[in-house]
């Protein structure tokens, strides 16, 4: 591994007990950063912790609803409480839906990839901001996909809030640069994550590698190298910006 010198900071990471919300708690440890990791599931939020146990850091683990206003806010507050302050916020907490075309979309499904996956991160985004102004600085990585630049068949409440995630980061990057805030958004594509190997099968999973120019899915820490960097110092000049991790899918 890389490590992006991110000695005393202090970082939360939502999502952070599975898939590429773990690669990235592992990289920012190794790195040097303590760790909240939130997330909604109590059991992988615990074999997350052993499995950072390694590193020299302060970790700590925290249940969040992103979707809950007053989740996020009860979270934050223990997580500034046990580090002392937040200089890193990597919002990768996210869901699927279920595919089905934008005509047949059931409102309770729509508002609940909307809940997590746009205004969940506008929670968490909001909450860090607040944090890092008290700090004098910070970095915010928003994890949006590369259908945060284009459609996918049958996910339009994903696709709409992918979308949104970008311009999201844009903006706060743009009101908050005065604040020496940072922020950017990630767009990964399609990526080998236990979501996508647990549900997808073999057929299914080399139709989507074909969409890639690398002609293969990413792995999870390959995601995670980018978000460290960008929480890093060697980012400085680096806000406002999407960046795909998506092995040439957007190129085709």
């Amino acid at each position: 591994m890389i490590n992006y010198q991110l000695d005393n900071k202090k970082a939360m990471v939502t999502g952070g007990a599975s898939g590429i919300g773990l690669a990235c708690v592992e990289l920012l440890a190794y790195s040097g950063a303590d760790v909240a990791i939130w997330d909604l599931h109590e059991e992988a939020l615990e074999k997350a912790k052993q499995s950072i146990s390694k590193y020299n850091v302060k970790c700590i683990t925290i249940k969040v609803d992103v979707s809950d206003q007053e989740s996020v806010k009860a979270a934050m507050a223990e997580t500034l409480k046990q580090l002392g302050s937040l200089d890193i916020a990597v919002n990768n907490a996210g869901i699927g839906g279920p595919a089905c075309k934008s005509g047949d979309y059931t409102t309770e499904d729509w508002l609940k990839v909307i809940d997590v996956n746009f205004n969940g991160v506008f929670y968490c985004q909001r909450e860090a901001i607040a944090a890092m102004r008290k700090n004098g600085s910070g970095s915010i990585i928003n994890m949006a996909s590369i259908l945060g630049q284009v459609a996918f068949p049958s996910s339009p409440a994903y696709v709409s809030a992918k979308h949104g995630v970008v311009g999201m980061s844009k903006a706060a990057a743009v009101e908050h640069a005065e604040d020496n805030i940072r922020v950017n958004a990630v767009g990964p594509g399609f990526i080998h994550t236990p979501l996508v190997d647990e549900h997808l099968d073999a057929e299914t999973l080399d139709m989507l590698a074909q969409k890639h120019a690398l002609k293969r899915l990413g792995k999870p820490e390959e995601v995670a190298h980018l978000v460290a960097w960008l929480a890093s110092d060697a980012a400085s000049f680096v806000t406002a910006s999407y960046y795909p991790v998506d092995g040439g899918y957007l190129a085709q």
